[in-house]
């Protein structure tokens, strides 16, 4: 890297923490020694704000309101506030907060907003602090505030040297009014920011400690299965339990809205007794529905001009003027999310309120959601926020709290429900397959002079299976124009359209959302285009890229550091692109090799990204190897296919994943930018499909035009 007696069910969690044993109130604590419980016996003195509680013994308490899922919010975020506040990062303690309507503002975590979002919040959390604590320290001293600076989790009497501990101001801080403006830190004067600090839910993580939904217990608590219609939008007509309830440790088989429930002592014994259900199925309309049809679908729907995303120019015009043209289709399938962790969440719903542990992206649209299902008023449904193990954008959707909540209602008791891998893959919102239709026209100067990209696919925010309203106001899905409509490439004429494809399969966020797609059609056809006027794909992008030197940047940075143009090892070839998501800009050279019996194998994969101010170096370009991975799976391995209304895959051994066998080399360097932080989790993913599918052209002479690459689309080469 370049840079470089009875107790309550409530009291039951507080002793099984203080004894080290069961749940530890620690589905919030990965890290007992950096991390406090939600609910501490210890008064907090001084609380500025939301975000930030110091004690008189000088504990800083920071929150984290948004979800951890492996990106490593549990430690950047506490790292900002504690660079303002000033304080040794040594002595932070962090928890996670559980979910509230209003006091965090939005917790959801989705589209590399969390630091994002947070930068200036989180800074003026901490600088709030830190002024209200050098102005008690004046107070006692009877001293100018400007004779006061801060040092480390004290403030300094500048002429004298006399110091206070931050413990020793809170009682006096805590009676100052807050000051409604504050100065923030100049950069150059960071002392976290910006450095690789050790992520605080590692440890745990590594040694087994760490804590997730699967882990929360509580006294009496059963554990629920759901059979559900594989025909998505099916229905129980009826089904025969009596196999079931003879199955050991089975306790009850009732219906939900969707499907039929098995409650038992055990999670084994309740996914052993749903294989003994005997369930006939109303499959409804959607039974013939297939990846055909739907495929079908999107060519017809592509004939006509769809809804206006951007304009620039007149490309009907260009095109006809053009000295050359070119014309290419893609299209991408669906994709599952398979998070490590498959769905689930524990509830326990009482008489006049409701308490759920649970693994969420959204926690307060769970909280919503418990209400709808309860009557309950929001101040009674507590969302305690576990580890996630793995989102992608899958947990950000409620059916599965819905769920739980439904069966603990009609159990009466705290249920843990569990999703098997099969449950999970066949009952996904999945990455919406698309098709692309893109045109390119030159002038006689081989000037690159029209540009056109019809997007045919699946609405995710008009989906009828979305879990929250968003009213229908016009046909332009602009979700389905990320990294479409802002094509940074200087083009005098450009028209982006879209048309709606809506199925009945059930199609929500995936890591980078439509940004995975797009950036394969754009950057292939941007190859193909190259090719099209006789230039180096790398040279042609440059040019184009006059009015974006951010993007330029990056490509200029990762076509350096992967010797672009240079000889390579004997049978690896080289593809690049460059993609702009969530505020970051990102290059990528993908170097591989081609086995028609194995298919791809990707060598090297060479990353700039420039995604502003970096908070942690380590996390950034952890998450970039994470996305690049993940991008991979969907790149040379996966795809979700569709018939007889059903999905056809079902678990790890036909929805296949990059192993670790297959991880390809990853350098990752990154911009020094003071630019405000973009998204990290996310944008490392869009540009290695385009990249690796360019060296594929590069090594075979063939383009790919369609996902996955499998080793029998490369036997006909």
């Amino acid at each position: 890297m370049t840079i470089t007696s009875k107790i309550s069910r409530r009291d039951f969690l507080k002793v099984s923490s203080a004894a080290g044993a069961g749940l530890v109130l620690g589905f919030y604590l990965p890290y007992r020694d950096r991390l406090l419980a939600a609910e501490t016996d210890s008064p907090l003195d001084f609380e500025p704000n939301a975000w930030l509680k110091i004690d008189t013994d000088g504990t800083t308490t920071i929150m984290v309101a948004k979800s951890e899922m492996g990106q490593g919010v549990m430690t950047s975020l506490p790292m900002i506030v504690a660079e303002e506040l000033d304080i040794d990062w040594a002595t932070v303690q962090m928890v996670q907060a559980p979910a509230h309507p209003k006091k965090y503002g939005s917790q959801n975590t989705s589209g590399s907003r969390s630091v994002r979002t947070s930068w200036e919040i989180l800074r003026k959390a901490g600088a709030t602090g830190r002024m209200m604590l050098i102005m008690a320290a004046a107070k006692k001293w009877n001293v100018g505030i400007k004779s006061c600076y801060s040092d480390k989790g004290t403030v300094v009497h500048r002429p004298s040297g006399r110091r206070f501990t931050y413990g020793e101001l809170v009682n006096t801080a805590s009676k100052i009014r807050i000051p409604s403006n504050v100065s923030l830190k100049n950069p150059d004067d960071f002392r976290i920011i910006g450095k690789s600090i050790p992520r605080i839910d590692t440890p745990s993580k590594v040694n087994g400690s760490a804590l997730y939904c699967n882990d929360v217990k509580l006294p009496d608590m059963h554990y629920a299965t759901v059979s559900r219609c594989p025909v998505f939008g099916g229905t129980v007509k009826h089904f025969n339990a009596d196999a079931t309830l003879q199955s050991n440790d089975v306790v009850d088989v009732f219906e939900i809205d969707r499907g039929v429930v098995v409650l038992a002592k055990s999670t084994w014994a309740a996914i052993k007794g749903k294989r003994l259900l005997n369930v006939t199925w109303d499959e409804g309309t959607n039974r013939d529905l297939s990846s055909k049809k739907i495929t079908q679908l999107f060519n017809k729907r592509s004939e006509k001009k769809g809804a206006v995303g951007r304009k620039d120019g007149n490309v009907e015009k260009a095109l006809e003027l053009s000295h050359s043209t070119l014309q290419a289709s893609y299209e991408v399938p669906f994709q599952a999310h398979a998070t490590m962790e498959p769905m689930s969440c524990v509830a326990d719903v009482h008489r006049d309120d409701c308490e759920i542990w649970v693994p969420t992206q959204g926690p307060q649209s769970a909280q919503k959601v418990v209400s709808k299902l309860t009557g309950f008023p929001l101040d009674k449904i507590k969302v305690n926020v576990t580890l996630l193990g793995g989102g992608f954008g899958r947990r950000a959707f409620n059916d599965f709290v819905t769920e739980a909540v439904q069966i603990s209602k009609k159990a009466g008791k705290p249920v843990k429900l569990i999703w098997t891998r099969e449950d999970d893959i066949h009952h996904d919102y999945y990455r919406p397959a698309s098709k692309h239709i893109l045109q390119g026209g030159f002038d006689n100067n081989k000037r690159l002079i029209a540009w056109s990209h019809r997007i045919i696919a699946p609405s995710i925010i008009f989906s009828e299976y979305i879990t929250f309203p968003i009213p229908f106001k016009e046909k332009l899905d602009r979700v389905a124009l990320h990294g479409a409509k802002d094509l940074p490439y200087t083009i005098p004429n450009i028209l982006i359209d879209y048309k709606m494809a809506n199925t009945a399969i059930p199609v929500g966020w995936w890591r980078s959302v439509y940004h995975s797609q797009n950036a394969f059609a754009n950057e292939c056809f941007l190859d193909e285009l190259a090719e099209s006027a006789g230039e180096d794909p790398f040279e042609f992008r440059l040019k184009l890229l006059s009015n974006s030197p951010r993007h330029a940047n990056v490509l200029k940075l990762a076509a350096n550091k992967s010797g672009w143009g240079n000889p390579l090892p004997q049978g690896h070839y080289q593809g690049i692109s460059c993609h702009e998501s969530f505020g970051s800009f990102v290059a990528q050279v993908a170097e591989i090799s081609i086995n028609e019996e194995k298919g791809v194998k990707v060598h090297r994969v060479v990353c700039a990204i420039d995604c502003g101010q970096v908070i942690n170096p380590d996390t950034v370009e952890a998450q970039v190897e994470s996305a690049i991975a993940y991008g991979l799976t969907a790149t040379i391995k996966s795809k979700i296919t569709i018939k007889n209304g059903r999905v056809r895959q079902s678990n790890f051994h036909n929805f296949k994943i990059l192993r670790m066998d297959e991880m390809p080399q990853i350098d990752v360097h990154i911009v020094s930018s003071s630019e405000s932080p973009g998204g990290v989790g996310e944008p490392g993913l869009p540009p290695i499909a385009p990249a690796v599918a360019n060296a594929v052209f590069a090594a075979t002479g063939k383009r790919i035009r369609k996902l996955p690459i499998l080793p029998k689309d490369l036997k006909t080469i």
